[in-house]
């Protein structure tokens, strides 16, 4: 396809299929001006403030990820074994694990360890009773660090 005929579709709106989404953009910034005007910001050529915690600032924003699903899990404990040893597993198989009977188990989420507990039995379920929560400063720590 040569340049002129790119040119060519590029102005006619009816072949654009992107030409809906421009105008919905364009709308947006319109309706966005008088906001940023009122804040400050970039529209409004002010610096943007920081949020204070204070004001008319939303304070229902933790609940936009209340509902954010995480993946929980409890480990055991954990082994390094060889490929061969993987390999040689079967039913009834018992894998050594480096946690000691009675230990402490650590409690995950999404790979970060959030607390340790012990095992429990409820209604013939096991679950775990936290003994041990890791503090949201030390959490976040080690979060930034991973």
């Amino acid at each position: 396809m040569s340049t002129e005929e790119n040119n060519k579709d590029a102005a006619d709106p009816a072949d654009d299929p992107f030409a809906g989404w421009a105008e919905a953009l364009e709308e947006q910034k319109r309706d966005d001006k008088p906001a940023d005007a009122e804040q400050g910001g970039p529209l409004s050529g002010e610096p943007v403030r920081p949020f204070s915690g204070s004001g008319d600032a939303p304070v229902n924003d933790i609940n936009m990820v209340l509902d954010i699903p995480v993946q929980l899990s409890v480990e055991l404990g954990r082994t390094k074994v060889p490929i061969k040893y993987i390999l040689q597993l079967a039913q009834g198989s018992v894998v050594e694990l480096d946690a000691l009977a009675g230990e402490p188990m650590d409690v995950l989420v999404n790979g970060y360890l959030i607390a340790q507990g012990e095992v429990v039995v409820v209604n013939d379920k096991f679950g775990i009773r936290l003994t041990d929560v890791v503090t949201p400063s030390e959490r976040l720590r080690r979060v930034s660090r991973g």
